[in-house]
């Protein structure tokens, strides 16, 4: 099978080994199953294989066999919730293959494409959108700080302590004040990013311009919303760049910037290290929000 390059870090682990062997069978019966007219994986994907298809009807697709990672687990009911509100649609749905048929964006441009402050017009009007209240089967905001906390000092240890204990000390005391104080819980998506929101310009309704995918949910309080928008790095790389984001998002969408702050500290450093790599880009936006409000 023809692998994007992004989900070669799956081979390194027995778990992913095993998912890439079943690959091909849940492929065939998948395309089956919904009668579908298949195209060339997407080689942007990084965990899960999304690959375009055309239902009988002629009606523009994705197909996308999900990695098992808990962190996306919920994301069919999270498209689900929104049923199209800022948010692609959810089409079908195979739970024990982890399979989504979802209606494909086009022309599908990711929004990181505009200007910045264009990006964060646009982030602006869509995620109150995507602002619904929720609750069961969607984890607790509070529940998975739990667990950030819990595993980041092993993570930092085998990883070789990567970054300044510092860092780790600031963001386990800030995951667990704001985890125990937040406001009023809605649904919020951890991999908001701007590559993770496409031009949706072509679909029926009036939805667009820009729709989420992939979506990561959990349920808790606004602020942590624009965590990823505030890292990201595909809209600028620099203290001045991250503050911006942090600013404008803030104040523009009625959040609490020193939580929101705080959120993307704590959030960015337990990504920073995964699947056995360090990411050196998150480590700096943790040190910028910390040297300087």
């Amino acid at each position: 099978m023809d692998l994007p390059e992004g989900l070669d870090w799956v081979r390194a682990s027995p778990a992913g080994r095993a998912w890439l062997a079943t690959l091909p069978t849940w492929l065939a019966e998948c395309t089956k199953r919904w009668s579908l007219r298949l195209g060339p994986p997407f080689r942007y994907a990084y965990a899960s294989l999304a690959l375009p298809a055309d239902l009988p009807d002629g009606t523009a697709a994705v197909l996308k066999l999900q990695y098992p990672d808990e962190e996306s687990r919920h994301e069919a009911d999270a498209l689900a919730h929104w049923d199209g509100d800022g948010a692609i649609r959810l089409l079908a749905h195979d739970p024990e293959r982890r399979a989504l048929l979802v209606e494909r964006c086009q022309p599908g441009s990711p929004l990181h494409e505009l200007p910045v402050d264009r990006v964060l017009d646009a982030v602006t009007v869509l995620l109150p959108r995507l602002w619904r209240p929720a609750g069961a089967p969607f984890t607790p905001l509070a529940e998975e700080a739990a667990g950030w906390i819990d595993r980041m000092p092993r993570t930092w240890e085998r990883a070789g302590r990567p970054y300044e204990r510092r860092l780790l000390d600031a963001a386990l005391t800030l995951l667990t004040d704001l985890a125990s104080s937040q406001g009023e819980q809605v649904l919020v998506n951890q991999d908001l990013h701007a590559g993770n929101v496409l031009a949706a310009e072509a679909l029926p309704g009036d939805r667009g311009p820009w729709l989420a995918i992939d979506p990561k949910p959990l349920t808790g309080e606004r602020e942590f919303s624009i965590v990823p928008m505030v890292r990201g790095r595909e809209l600028g790389h620099s203290p001045a760049a991250v503050r911006h984001r942090l600013d404008r998002l803030s104040t523009e969408l009625g959040l609490d910037r020193e939580r929101a702050r705080g959120w993307t500290i704590g959030h960015t450093l337990a990504w920073s290290v995964a699947d056995g790599g360090v990411f050196p880009e998150k480590i700096d936006v943790v040190r910028w929000l910390l040297d300087s409000n």
